[in-house]
């Protein structure tokens, strides 16, 4: 299951840097490219799918980067607590030779 959240924060790394890149700095962006208004219903609206676009591609990394850290907490490995219950049991002694 943690491969598959590294996967899809990946992939959504990599389409939220493809969205921003088509973003322009100055407001037009993606709209201005295709001329008139009237084509791909307007400079309003695909500026506003751009902003969606990119606030749903990281509010994705974000709950799965959270999610995945969660997921992943450090638990203490089976050899140390072998090691720890064999030193704190009281009474036991080495076997006579």
């Amino acid at each position: 299951m943690n491969a598959i959240f590294s996967i899809i924060i990946i992939l959504a790394s990599i389409l939220l840097v493809l969205v921003v890149f088509i973003q322009n700095p100055k407001g037009g962006g993606l709209s201005t490219d295709f001329g008139a208004a009237h084509q791909l219903g307007g400079v309003q609206k695909t500026n506003d799918f751009i902003e969606k676009t990119t606030w749903s591609l990281a509010g994705i990394i974000l709950v799965l980067s959270i999610t995945l850290t969660i997921r992943t907490s450090p638990e203490k490995p089976k050899v140390q607590e072998a090691q720890q219950t064999q030193q704190t049991t009281p009474g036991q002694s080495q076997p006579a030779r």
